[in-house]
């Protein structure tokens, strides 16, 4: 499993297409937040869940199997005990990495995956570990850009 900075750095830097398992369209919910903060930063999302049409702007899917493109990533916020079939799933479409979210453990769906060659990350964030390597978090979780040191163009002395 994958947990070295130079590691987690590579996949967030190399890969462009992240199928999210379980996102919600609600937005308080962690996996919206998650997935839009990763669209925010150029990442396509593709959302994976049964009970929605549309989320994010984008076609949703039932499942991994029904994604009609090529995925980089695999990010799952689901319940630890059905991973495993995700990772098989994320085996099946060519995806390169299997990530687990905050929470989610698995050895099981680690082994699948790894066995498929599939690269795994397991209890952790795709935007905390982007905002704590490519420079994304403030004090709040965000960089807003609202709090600046920097005096705005508008206020001359």
């Amino acid at each position: 499993m994958m947990t070295d900075i130079e590691v987690l750095r590579r996949i967030l830097g190399e890969t462009r297409v992240i199928a999210v398992v379980g996102l919600s369209a609600n937005w308080w919910r962690p996996s919206y937040f998650a997935a839009k903060y990763l669209q925010d930063h150029g990442y396509r999302i593709i959302p994976v869940n049964p009970n929605y049409e549309r989320i994010l702007g984008e076609t949703c899917f039932p499942s991994l199997e029904a994604v009609e493109e090529g995925v980089d990533v695999v990010n799952v916020f689901q319940r630890s005990e059905v991973t495993p079939g995700i990772a098989s799933s994320a085996v099946s479409i060519g995806a390169r990495v299997l990530w687990l979210q905050l929470g989610v453990i698995s050895n099981e769906a680690a082994s699948v995956a790894m066995a498929g060659g599939l690269e795994v990350v397991m209890d952790r964030c795709m935007k905390i570990e982007h905002g704590r390597l490519f420079g994304g978090l403030a004090l709040f979780g965000v960089s807003t850009g609202v709090i600046s040191s920097k005096r705005p163009k508008w206020l001359t002395y």
